[in-house]
């Protein structure tokens, strides 16, 4: 069975830092896609980044590039959200998500393409 569990999310101040780590178990399971998404209160999960495992290209929204970076380890069962210069926009549940398979690279973007989701972590950023 597949396991997706996040973890460093917390309640910061606008422009400070956090780092959040997705851990995958499953003995079988050999990812070929990580991704975060997040969901605020009363809006629609979103993509944020995510990076494929096989060519270890990156992917991120507008909303975050230049301030947020994915990383996943060698052995693919670990990934990383760094995010700095955090703001009060940036204040949802941040979900974990992997699969072992992508339709094609562009489609790294979309919610359906993963079948594995954390439970999610909570960051809150104050102004």
């Amino acid at each position: 069975q597949v396991r997706l569990v996040e973890s460093g999310g917390g309640l910061v101040q606008a422009g400070a830092s956090l780092r959040l780590a997705c851990e995958i178990s499953g003995r079988s399971f050999a990812a070929n896609a990580m991704a975060w998404f997040r969901q605020a209160a009363g809006k629609e999960r979103e993509f944020i980044a995510a990076v494929s495992l096989s060519q270890g290209s990156k992917f991120y929204a507008d909303s975050v590039k230049g301030r947020f970076t994915i990383s996943a380890d060698d052995d693919r069962k670990t990934g990383h959200l760094q995010m700095n210069s955090l703001e009060p926009e940036d204040t949802a549940v941040y979900y974990c998500a992997a699969t072992s398979y992508l339709r094609d690279l562009q489609s790294i973007y979309e919610e359906n393409q993963y079948y594995y989701w954390g439970q999610g972590t909570q960051v809150t950023v104050s102004s």
